[in-house]
Protein backbone atom coordinates (compact mmCIF):
# COMPACT_ATOMS: atom_id res chain seq x y z
CA UNK A 1 0.00 0.00 0.00
CA UNK A 2 1.44 3.36 -0.95
CA UNK A 3 0.13 6.87 -0.70
CA UNK A 4 1.15 10.51 -0.65
CA UNK A 5 0.61 12.98 2.15
CA UNK A 6 1.60 16.62 2.14
CA UNK A 7 3.29 16.27 -1.24
CA UNK A 8 5.88 13.78 0.06
CA UNK A 9 5.90 10.17 -1.02
CA UNK A 10 5.90 7.64 1.81
CA UNK A 11 5.81 3.92 1.20
CA UNK A 12 3.68 2.11 3.78
CA UNK A 13 3.13 -1.64 4.10
CA UNK A 14 0.68 -3.46 6.34
CA UNK A 15 0.89 -7.24 6.65
CA UNK A 16 -0.65 -10.01 8.74
CA UNK A 17 2.20 -12.55 8.96
CA UNK A 18 -0.10 -15.47 9.88
CA UNK A 19 1.83 -16.20 13.08
CA UNK A 20 3.06 -19.83 13.34
CA UNK A 21 0.36 -21.31 11.12
CA UNK A 22 1.34 -23.27 8.04
CA UNK A 23 4.98 -23.49 6.85
CA UNK A 24 6.10 -20.58 9.00
CA UNK A 25 9.83 -21.36 8.82
CA UNK A 26 9.89 -21.23 5.02
CA UNK A 27 7.56 -18.23 4.98
CA UNK A 28 9.95 -16.16 7.10
CA UNK A 29 12.50 -15.83 4.29
CA UNK A 30 9.75 -15.07 1.77
CA UNK A 31 8.43 -12.26 3.98
CA UNK A 32 11.93 -10.80 4.20
CA UNK A 33 12.36 -10.99 0.41
CA UNK A 34 9.11 -9.14 -0.24
CA UNK A 35 9.87 -6.37 2.27
CA UNK A 36 13.38 -6.01 0.87
CA UNK A 37 11.94 -5.58 -2.61
CA UNK A 38 9.30 -3.06 -1.51
CA UNK A 39 11.77 -0.93 0.53
CA UNK A 40 9.03 0.46 2.80
CA UNK A 41 9.39 3.52 4.99
CA UNK A 42 6.99 2.17 7.61
CA UNK A 43 5.46 -1.26 8.16
CA UNK A 44 2.55 -2.36 10.34
CA UNK A 45 2.77 -6.06 11.25
CA UNK A 46 0.12 -8.25 12.84
CA UNK A 47 0.41 -11.85 14.10
CA UNK A 48 4.14 -11.58 14.75
CA UNK A 49 5.65 -14.54 16.59
CA UNK A 50 8.21 -14.49 19.36
CA UNK A 51 9.80 -17.49 21.08
CA UNK A 52 10.28 -17.43 24.85
CA UNK A 53 13.89 -16.44 25.44
CA UNK A 54 14.55 -16.58 21.70
CA UNK A 55 13.83 -15.00 18.37
CA UNK A 56 11.31 -12.24 17.68
CA UNK A 57 10.25 -12.23 14.02
CA UNK A 58 9.81 -8.45 13.93
CA UNK A 59 13.25 -7.87 15.46
CA UNK A 60 14.80 -10.29 13.00
CA UNK A 61 13.18 -8.55 10.04
CA UNK A 62 14.28 -5.16 11.38
CA UNK A 63 17.84 -6.40 11.74
CA UNK A 64 17.95 -7.82 8.22
CA UNK A 65 16.42 -4.68 6.70
CA UNK A 66 18.18 -2.10 8.89
CA UNK A 67 14.96 -0.70 10.33
CA UNK A 68 13.81 0.54 13.72
CA UNK A 69 11.29 -1.65 15.53
CA UNK A 70 8.50 -1.12 18.06
CA UNK A 71 6.95 -4.28 19.52
CA UNK A 72 3.89 -5.03 21.64
CA UNK A 73 3.29 -8.60 22.87
CA UNK A 74 -0.24 -9.87 23.32
CA UNK A 75 -1.18 -10.09 27.00
CA UNK A 76 -3.35 -13.15 26.33
CA UNK A 77 -1.66 -15.56 23.90
CA UNK A 78 -3.22 -18.71 25.35
CA UNK A 79 -5.90 -19.23 22.69
CA UNK A 80 -3.31 -18.87 19.94
CA UNK A 81 -0.89 -21.25 21.65
CA UNK A 82 -3.53 -23.93 22.02
CA UNK A 83 -4.19 -23.81 18.27
CA UNK A 84 -0.60 -24.81 17.49
CA UNK A 85 0.06 -26.86 20.62
CA UNK A 86 3.03 -24.77 21.76
CA UNK A 87 2.94 -22.57 24.84
CA UNK A 88 6.48 -21.26 24.29
CA UNK A 89 5.55 -19.07 21.32
CA UNK A 90 4.00 -15.65 21.86
CA UNK A 91 2.17 -13.37 19.47
CA UNK A 92 2.08 -9.62 19.07
CA UNK A 93 1.95 -6.53 16.90
CA UNK A 94 4.89 -4.51 15.60
CA UNK A 95 5.89 -1.41 13.66
CA UNK A 96 9.05 -1.23 11.57
CA UNK A 97 10.33 2.16 10.46
CA UNK A 98 13.19 3.58 8.45
CA UNK A 99 13.27 6.56 10.80
CA UNK A 100 13.55 6.42 14.62
CA UNK A 101 10.50 5.68 16.77
CA UNK A 102 10.39 8.32 19.50
CA UNK A 103 7.17 7.42 21.31
CA UNK A 104 5.09 4.29 21.71
CA UNK A 105 1.82 3.21 23.29
CA UNK A 106 -0.41 0.15 23.09
CA UNK A 107 -4.15 -0.39 23.45
CA UNK A 108 -5.77 -3.72 24.23
CA UNK A 109 -8.80 -3.81 21.99
CA UNK A 110 -12.15 -4.55 23.68
CA UNK A 111 -13.74 -7.96 23.17
CA UNK A 112 -16.11 -10.18 25.16
CA UNK A 113 -14.44 -12.88 27.23
CA UNK A 114 -15.42 -15.68 24.87
CA UNK A 115 -13.66 -13.93 21.94
CA UNK A 116 -10.85 -12.12 23.71
CA UNK A 117 -7.49 -13.39 22.47
CA UNK A 118 -5.43 -10.34 23.36
CA UNK A 119 -5.61 -8.30 20.16
CA UNK A 120 -3.91 -4.91 20.19
CA UNK A 121 -3.49 -1.56 18.54
CA UNK A 122 0.07 -0.21 18.56
CA UNK A 123 1.05 3.44 18.22
CA UNK A 124 4.54 4.51 17.14
CA UNK A 125 5.54 8.13 16.59
CA UNK A 126 8.06 8.18 13.75
CA UNK A 127 10.66 10.92 13.61
CA UNK A 128 10.20 11.58 9.90
CA UNK A 129 11.60 14.57 8.01
CA UNK A 130 9.36 17.63 8.19
CA UNK A 131 6.82 16.43 10.74
CA UNK A 132 6.67 13.42 13.08
CA UNK A 133 4.26 10.76 11.83
CA UNK A 134 1.70 9.25 14.25
CA UNK A 135 1.64 5.67 12.94
CA UNK A 136 -0.81 3.00 14.11
CA UNK A 137 -1.39 -0.66 13.37
CA UNK A 138 -4.21 -2.81 14.73
CA UNK A 139 -5.57 -6.36 14.58
CA UNK A 140 -9.34 -6.70 14.92
CA UNK A 141 -11.27 -9.81 15.94
CA UNK A 142 -12.09 -12.16 13.07
CA UNK A 143 -15.30 -13.94 12.16
CA UNK A 144 -18.39 -12.93 10.20
CA UNK A 145 -20.49 -12.91 13.37
CA UNK A 146 -18.11 -10.52 15.15
CA UNK A 147 -19.01 -7.30 13.35
CA UNK A 148 -20.44 -5.75 16.53
CA UNK A 149 -17.19 -6.53 18.36
CA UNK A 150 -15.17 -4.96 15.55
CA UNK A 151 -17.33 -1.83 15.69
CA UNK A 152 -16.41 -1.46 19.36
CA UNK A 153 -12.79 -2.02 18.45
CA UNK A 154 -12.99 0.58 15.67
CA UNK A 155 -14.44 3.14 18.10
CA UNK A 156 -11.68 2.35 20.62
CA UNK A 157 -9.03 2.65 17.89
CA UNK A 158 -10.43 6.02 16.78
CA UNK A 159 -10.17 7.32 20.34
CA UNK A 160 -6.65 5.91 20.64
CA UNK A 161 -5.64 7.71 17.44
CA UNK A 162 -7.15 10.96 18.67
CA UNK A 163 -5.24 10.70 21.95
CA UNK A 164 -1.88 10.33 20.21
CA UNK A 165 -2.11 12.57 17.14
CA UNK A 166 -0.96 15.64 19.08
CA UNK A 167 2.10 17.79 18.40
CA UNK A 168 2.48 17.29 14.66
CA UNK A 169 0.97 18.62 11.47
CA UNK A 170 1.15 15.18 9.84
CA UNK A 171 -2.17 13.30 9.77
CA UNK A 172 -2.31 9.93 11.54
CA UNK A 173 -1.50 6.87 9.44
CA UNK A 174 -3.65 3.90 10.48
CA UNK A 175 -2.92 0.39 9.20
CA UNK A 176 -3.84 -3.12 10.19
CA UNK A 177 -5.80 -6.28 9.62
CA UNK A 178 -9.35 -5.22 10.38
CA UNK A 179 -10.86 -8.57 9.32
CA UNK A 180 -13.64 -6.72 7.52
CA UNK A 181 -14.57 -5.57 4.04
CA UNK A 182 -13.99 -1.96 3.07
CA UNK A 183 -17.75 -1.30 2.97
CA UNK A 184 -18.45 -2.89 6.37
CA UNK A 185 -19.92 -0.84 9.26
CA UNK A 186 -16.72 -1.17 11.29
CA UNK A 187 -14.49 0.16 8.51
CA UNK A 188 -16.99 2.89 7.63
CA UNK A 189 -16.79 3.96 11.27
CA UNK A 190 -13.07 4.61 10.81
CA UNK A 191 -13.30 6.10 7.33
CA UNK A 192 -16.35 8.23 7.92
CA UNK A 193 -19.46 8.29 5.74
CA UNK A 194 -18.77 9.24 2.17
CA UNK A 195 -15.02 8.76 2.43
CA UNK A 196 -13.33 8.01 -0.82
CA UNK A 197 -10.29 5.89 -1.53
CA UNK A 198 -7.34 7.18 -3.49
CA UNK A 199 -5.74 5.13 -6.21
CA UNK A 200 -2.03 4.30 -5.87
CA UNK A 201 0.14 7.39 -6.23
CA UNK A 202 -2.69 9.88 -5.84
CA UNK A 203 -3.55 12.15 -2.93
CA UNK A 204 -5.64 10.42 -0.24
CA UNK A 205 -9.13 11.78 0.21
CA UNK A 206 -10.18 13.54 3.39
CA UNK A 207 -13.21 12.08 5.10
CA UNK A 208 -15.69 13.51 7.56
CA UNK A 209 -15.03 12.81 11.22
CA UNK A 210 -15.77 9.08 11.76
CA UNK A 211 -16.44 9.32 15.51
CA UNK A 212 -17.37 12.49 17.40
CA UNK A 213 -14.24 14.12 18.78
CA UNK A 214 -11.84 12.28 16.49
CA UNK A 215 -9.82 13.80 13.64
CA UNK A 216 -10.65 13.52 9.94
CA UNK A 217 -9.04 10.49 8.35
CA UNK A 218 -7.27 9.82 5.08
CA UNK A 219 -7.69 6.45 3.39
CA UNK A 220 -5.87 4.49 0.73
CA UNK A 221 -7.04 1.66 -1.45
CA UNK A 222 -4.98 -1.45 -1.00
CA UNK A 223 -3.98 -3.75 -3.82
CA UNK A 224 -2.35 -7.12 -4.14
CA UNK A 225 0.90 -8.40 -5.54
CA UNK A 226 0.67 -10.25 -8.84
CA UNK A 227 3.25 -12.66 -10.25
CA UNK A 228 5.76 -11.55 -7.66
CA UNK A 229 5.53 -7.86 -8.59
CA UNK A 230 3.74 -5.06 -6.79
CA UNK A 231 1.30 -3.07 -8.88
CA UNK A 232 1.99 0.62 -8.80
CA UNK A 233 4.81 2.32 -6.94
CA UNK A 234 5.85 5.64 -5.54
CA UNK A 235 9.30 6.88 -4.72
CA UNK A 236 9.88 7.26 -1.01
CA UNK A 237 11.40 10.49 0.24
CA UNK A 238 12.75 9.20 3.55
CA UNK A 239 16.52 9.09 3.48
CA UNK A 240 18.32 5.85 2.69
CA UNK A 241 20.27 3.95 3.86
CA UNK A 242 18.42 3.47 7.12
CA UNK A 243 20.04 5.38 9.97
CA UNK A 244 20.18 2.32 12.22
CA UNK A 245 21.70 -0.10 9.73
CA UNK A 246 25.09 0.04 11.42
CA UNK A 247 24.11 0.22 15.08
CA UNK A 248 21.28 -1.18 17.14
CA UNK A 249 19.41 -2.62 14.18
CA UNK A 250 17.03 -5.47 14.78
CA UNK A 251 16.20 -4.65 18.37
CA UNK A 252 12.63 -3.84 19.26
CA UNK A 253 13.92 -1.37 21.80
CA UNK A 254 12.25 0.96 24.22
CA UNK A 255 9.53 0.30 26.71
CA UNK A 256 5.99 0.25 25.42
CA UNK A 257 3.43 1.66 27.80
CA UNK A 258 1.34 -0.97 29.55
CA UNK A 259 -1.81 -1.88 27.61
CA UNK A 260 -4.68 0.45 28.41
CA UNK A 261 -8.12 -1.06 28.74
CA UNK A 262 -10.73 0.24 26.35
CA UNK A 263 -14.06 1.18 27.79
CA UNK A 264 -16.85 -1.08 28.92
CA UNK A 265 1.65 -13.83 4.01
CA UNK A 266 2.70 -14.70 1.03
CA UNK A 267 -0.80 -15.81 0.11
CA UNK A 268 -0.87 -19.19 1.85
CA UNK A 269 -4.45 -20.49 2.12
CA UNK A 270 -5.72 -20.63 5.67
CA UNK A 271 -8.41 -22.82 7.12
CA UNK A 272 -10.00 -20.00 9.05
CA UNK A 273 -9.48 -16.21 9.27
CA UNK A 274 -7.38 -14.82 12.08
Amino acid sequence: MTGRTGGAGVRVVTWNLWWRFGPWADRRKAILAVLRELEPDAVGLQEVWVVDGGENLAAWLAGELGLHCAWAPSPAPGRWQRRVGDDTVGIGTAVLSRRPVVERAVLRLPAPAELDDGRLALYARIDAPGHPVPFFTAHFTSGRAASAVRREQAAALAGFVDAHRHGTAHPPVVTGDLNARSDSPEVRLLRGPGAGCATPGSTPSRARRPVPGTPPTRTWRTWTRTAGRARGSTTSTWARPAPVASAGSGRCGGRVRAPSAASGPPTTPRSSPT
